[in-house]
């Protein structure tokens, strides 16, 4: 699941963290422990290497001083040194959990979600259209407690989420934020209809669709438990916001032991905001996909941490099944620790760029990141416009092999191939992999696309990079090259 404060069950979670890669230790440490300094040995070589790259990358960083700096924290450089990082105005000591790269800490300041013509806020502001009276959220610092994001959520001491091999951690207790609910606590103290949007940090994959930033918004609606029923009945009957155009929904789900309704709750109640759940998101999908004359949208049973009975929503676009957002009924914990324990409410959660790809037509996910002219210039406030492609640069190919070892994981590898050399780099691949039958060594091989969004890139140039890649494998992951 790739949508939202919803966008990993824990066995999405493990399926997706223990892909191919994970040695058989790091298995044991990230399925079977709690994330300990002792199951860390997945980073161990990461860790002795990491800290001289992150001070030496930043004295000749890219970073630009905006003009509002002096009044936004956030957009200010982060400062790192070997003993601590600075990010968003505040400074954290490091540790061996330091695992935070400057390509990932230099996209902190960026904050595409507040840019008027950018797709991602262009889709952000349809949404909130379709929730007029939600109180927004857009401007929260992306460093967060690990309490913040796992803790207070229900995550499980255990839950690979927190394993440093799919996470961004500044120090053993601060992190970069996974998803937007770290926020979920503070905002329903506040408000009882909340929509909170901002950028998410996550070690992953390379290719057109994953980048280890994107861009996610959740909202949650709250009722009087005991006037619930009564209460979204005449919301929904009141509602003239509804917009033109068919939309067709197949919704087959049922609760069971699997996806319960919580004990603490009335059913009738439950069942209620459940019926609002649906009712308000198949209003906002109709809304963003207002060209497509028969919307068709089916739900799905799905699990997640922080709310029972969950669904996802798909729905049927050019031909094919879209995932588009995860949601559920609050887990009333949630709520009486936000000091809501009389209350009973919904939340979903969603990708912006998984909507934004599709909509605008998008080709690759690094495009959401270019400062050239010629991708910025396409798109007008409030506006969904197809993009018109301006380049196709032919790729540059190299490959990788290399004997790995226990502590070898591919989201490591992926976060060395970022530094060395940033968005030039469009997908890397397993091609190839075998055990050597007598000394049961692993063998892996790893193919490289570059390929420049805005320019042609040399040969000359790519073998440096290749060059500069091989020794910095070597040198952080301890592999011995084949």
């Amino acid at each position: 699941m790739a949508t939202g404060i919803f966008r990993a069950t824990s066995q999405q979670w493990a399926s997706r963290t223990l892909r191919v890669g994970a040695a058989p230790k790091l298995r044991t440490a990230l399925t079977g422990q709690t994330l300990k300094r002792s199951t860390l040995s997945a980073t161990a070589q990461w860790q002795q290497a990491v800290r001289p790259v992150l001070c030496a990358s930043f004295h000749s960083s890219p970073f630009r001083l905006a003009p509002e700096t002096a009044a936004n924290p956030l957009k200010e450089p982060p400062k790192i040194t070997a003993e601590s990082i600075t990010v968003g105005g505040k400074t954290y000591k490091t540790d061996s959990f330091t695992n935070v790269t400057p390509t990932v800490l230099e996209k902190t300041t960026r904050q595409l979600h507040l840019i008027p013509t950018h797709p991602i806020a262009i889709i952000k502001d349809l949404i909130y259209s379709a929730f007029p009276d939600f109180k927004h959220y857009e401007t929260f610092s992306p460093v967060v407690t690990t309490k913040e994001n796992f803790d207070d959520l229900c995550f499980s001491d255990d839950h690979p989420g927190r394993a440093v091999t799919d996470t961004y951690y500044v120090n053993e207790k601060i992190m970069l934020r996974t998803h937007t609910s770290a926020h979920q606590l503070k905002v329903m103290t506040e408000a009882d209809k909340v929509l909170v949007t901002a950028d998410v940090y996550r070690r992953d994959e390379i290719d057109a669709s994953h980048y280890p930033v994107f861009h996610q918004m959740e909202g949650a609606q709250l009722f009087d438990a005991k006037t619930a029923v009564d209460d979204i009945r005449k919301s929904i009957a009141a509602d003239t916001s509804a917009v033109s155009g068919s939309i067709h929904t197949t919704d087959t789900t049922v609760i069971t032991p699997e996806n319960p309704k919580q004990d603490c709750h009335d059913e009738a109640a439950m069942l209620a905001t459940a019926d609002h759940l649906k009712y308000s998101l198949n209003m906002m999908v109709r809304k963003l996909f207002s060209h497509e004359k028969d919307l068709q949208v089916r739900w799905i049973d799905a699990q997640f941490p922080f709310t029972s009975p969950s669904w996802e929503m798909e729905i049927l676009y050019q031909g094919k099944w879209l995932e588009v957002l995860g949601c559920g009924v609050i887990r009333q914990d949630i709520l009486i620790n936000a000091g809501k324990s009389d209350k009973i409410g919904w939340a979903f959660g969603l990708g912006l760029e998984r909507l934004a790809l599709v909509l605008f037509g998008i080709p690759d996910i690094r495009l959401f990141w270019s400062q050239d002219e010629r991708f910025l210039r396409q798109f007008e406030p409030s506006k969904i416009q197809k993009f018109k492609q301006f380049s196709k640069y032919p790729p540059c190919i190299k490959d990788i092999s290399f004997w790995s070892n226990d502590d070898f994981h591919e989201n490591n590898f992926c976060e060395i191939v970022r530094d060395i050399a940033g968005d030039i780099v469009e997908d890397v691949q397993l091609i190839d992999e075998f055990t050597h039958p007598k000394t049961k060594k692993r063998s892996v091989c790893y193919r490289i696309n570059y390929r420049s969004m805005d320019r042609n890139v040399t040969n000359a140039e790519i073998n440096e990079l290749q060059e500069k890649l091989r020794e910095e494998v070597v040198q952080r992951m301890k592999v011995e090259l084949r």
